[in-house]
């Protein structure tokens, strides 16, 4: 960032202090948003052709996809290898505590001045619904917001990959709070942390299976900190599901509505509301966010 020299005036005296002009990015296009400042290392390696994923074949590196005109507070630059990477802030993403997040030069350009704040417009009903359907059977990928994926990761980072592999080479899926996301345009919250206190709390404690079921209406969200399912209408959810050692290791599916609830009963209690300050592993919460905001 550029250096600029501030002259002021104390009592007849003056002195020079210098400050860092404060830059702005705005993503062009589909940008990857990681925790780590190493891209190379995540996309391509040593060799060209791997993509840095764990065991569930999850790049756990990548916080989620930035959406084109999305707005960066730019807050340090470092050349890397082929390109210039940035730490950024951004107002669209709340990050996990002390985790830093970093952009490709390439993605994004460059403004001196505050950009405009990118301001999705809420997709009817019928959209939403249609897109969350549609997108039935894509991968699941941590952090995926895009079903498309990213095709530039292809041409930046990648060598000689075959056609078959692209799709998992260039984070072309859908995580939990990604389905919904991308089915609304990026108007949504991005994480489940945000999503539980979303919208309205339905009063669902102390009720059975069956019972929430015949009160939940379509895009309403059954959630917990970690994963989040969404109703498409009273018979169906649909969700993005992490089945590590599985073919594909999940994806989108779609359940019948009372059958879901009753699985997360076995294990999990209905709240009104989620518990303040805790992560608590035994509750979930129904959220009604359509047209209640």
């Amino acid at each position: 960032m550029k250096r600029i020299i501030i002259l002021i005036m104390l009592s007849g005296y003056s002195c020079l202090v210098s400050a860092e002009a404060v830059e702005y990015a705005v993503a062009l296009t589909s940008t990857p948003v990681l925790n780590v400042h190493n891209f190379n290392a995540v996309f391509g390696g040593t060799s060209g052709q791997n993509l840095k994923n764990d065991r569930c074949g999850q790049v756990r590196e990548l916080e989620y996809i930035a959406l084109p005109g999305s707005v960066f507070t730019i807050v340090n630059k470092r050349h890397f290898e082929t390109t210039e990477i940035y730490q950024v802030e951004t107002d669209e993403y709340s990050a996990p505590p002390n985790v830093r997040l970093y952009i490709d030069s390439r993605f994004v350009k460059l403004e001196r001045t505050p950009p405009a704040q990118r301001r999705p417009l809420l997709p009817p009903l019928e959209v939403i619904l249609s897109k969350l359907s549609n997108s039935a059977g894509s991968h699941y990928v941590w952090g995926g917001n895009a079903l498309k994926g990213v095709p530039e990761l292809a041409e930046w980072f990648y060598k000689d990959i075959r056609e078959d592999d692209k799709k998992n080479l260039t984070l072309s899926g859908l995580d939990c709070s990604g389905l919904l996301y991308h089915a609304t345009g990026g108007w949504t919250p991005r994480n489940t942390s945000q999503l539980i206190e979303f919208g309205k709390g339905l009063a669902i404690a102390g009720k059975q299976a069956a019972e929430i079921a015949k009160m939940l209406h379509p895009l309403d969200l059954i959630a917990w900190n970690g994963h989040v399912i969404i109703v498409l209408d009273q018979q169906t959810a649909i969700e993005s599901r992490l089945e590590c050692g599985k073919p594909g290791n999940g994806g989108v599916v779609t359940t019948p509505l009372a059958k879901r609830i009753a699985e997360i009963m076995r294990t999990r209690q209905p709240a009104n509301n989620w518990p303040i300050g805790t992560k608590n592993k035994e509750t979930f919460v129904v959220r009604r966010w359509y047209n209640q905001l």
